[in-house]
């Protein structure tokens, strides 16, 4: 078992100085048309330099792809400039800096895309208040969504960022895509599980192509994925052990599993003996590195995940205390802050979106 403060070295050849990533999360901090603020870089700028690497908020590939306002965009070369300062920001002192690139699909609603009805594999809404119904994507429009993957790869390379990672989590459109509840199609798309896995195996096929075709060095690809869904039909864990399985044999560098809790135990009565997290690191047998996370708190908490992945990812602790990372690698949990209160909203850079964020997942860790 590897420690905190050990360097990996993935296959493409990038080197991380330790095993702490900064988990990717939503800021809504961009302009209105997906150009990257000077707050949104100071807030990445100070979380930066200790850790490993930053995997930032996800930025769309296309127009309707966009979930949220004040979303970070990647759907066109315009962006390539304020990326660009974005990834220098988050580079300092030897950090890594990795974009999360993604499509929203049904995870969205037409007051966000200005007036466009959103696109899924099918036409079924999610289980969710207000939930608009998408449109079906066509089978010309798939395979240009995997174009428009490829391009934003290679915006990311031509911008600075040493890699990408493919957002296939959090109910977006490539989780969409395996899942039965938002995938009824019944053409190579969707069907069999192995028809549903069709998308995701064309695109990581197809974006990890694109990386080793364009010449970058030390340029990773990645992959996120959640275990299980609650909706019936949906995504249950043996598929998930299928997933993983799948894309542990292709070209990605690493697996990103979305937990919010690292402990977290299956609903499934097949997977109860260990954590979810554990099960999946036994199915992937060393063949990519997995992240691991869950309300990583301590250095203890992260040594803890170590023990069933290669990598830690930490979210909320970073929002609360930046330095986190260097107070955890020297095993000074005592000096790290635990609690945060409106007054250091401004000296921390947690805008609108992100105390937002922080008022609905962490209220317990919120000081008056």
């Amino acid at each position: 078992m590897s420690t905190i403060n050990s360097k990996l070295t993935f296959k493409r050849g990038l080197e991380l100085k330790n095993r702490i990533m900064m988990a990717p999360m939503t800021t809504k901090m961009s302009f209105y048309d997906g150009v990257v603020t000077s707050d949104e870089i100071n807030y990445y700028a100070l979380r930066s330099g200790e850790i490993g690497a930053v995997i930032t908020g996800a930025a769309n590939v296309q127009n309707d792809g966009k979930g949220w306002e004040g979303e970070l965009s990647v759907a066109s070369d315009v962006f390539i400039p304020g990326l660009s300062k974005l990834a220098s920001a988050i580079k300092k002192n030897g950090t890594k800096a990795i974009l999360q690139i993604f499509h929203g699909g049904r995870m969205t609603d037409s007051s966000v895309l200005r007036g466009v009805q959103p696109v899924a594999p099918s036409a079924i809404a999610a289980e969710r208040p207000n939930a608009e119904t998408p449109r079906a994507l066509a089978d010309d429009e798939i395979l240009d969504l995997i174009e428009n993957f490829k391009a934003a790869t290679r915006r990311a390379i031509e911008a600075g960022f040493d890699g990408v990672e493919l957002h296939g989590a959090n109910t977006y459109l490539l989780q969409q895509f395996f899942s039965p509840h938002s995938n009824r199609r019944d053409d190579e798309w969707g069907g069999t599980l192995e028809n549903r896995f069709s998308f995701i195996d064309k695109l990581v096929d197809e974006v990890t192509a694109t990386v080793d075709e364009s010449g970058a060095e030390n340029f990773i690809v990645g992959y996120r994925f959640s275990p299980e869904e609650y909706e019936n039909p949906g995504i249950r864990f043996s598929d998930t052990l299928f997933l993983v399985d799948q894309l542990a044999d292709k070209g990605l560098d690493y697996l990103h599993i979305s937990l919010r809790d690292r402990q977290l135990v299956s609903v499934s009565e097949d997977h109860k003996e260990k954590s979810m997290m554990a099960y999946i690191h036994e199915q992937i047998n060393g063949r990519v590195p997995l992240v691991g996370v869950g309300d990583v708190r301590t250095s203890e908490d992260a040594e803890q995940v170590l023990e069933n992945a290669e990598l830690v990812a930490v979210g909320r602790a970073l929002l609360i205390d930046p330095h986190w990372g260097a107070k955890a690698l020297d095993k000074k949990d005592d000096l790290i802050r635990q609690e945060i209160s409106s007054y250091d909203r401004e000296e921390l850079f947690l805008a609108n979106g992100v105390w937002g964020f922080m008022e609905f997942m962490m209220p317990d860790r919120l000081g008056k």
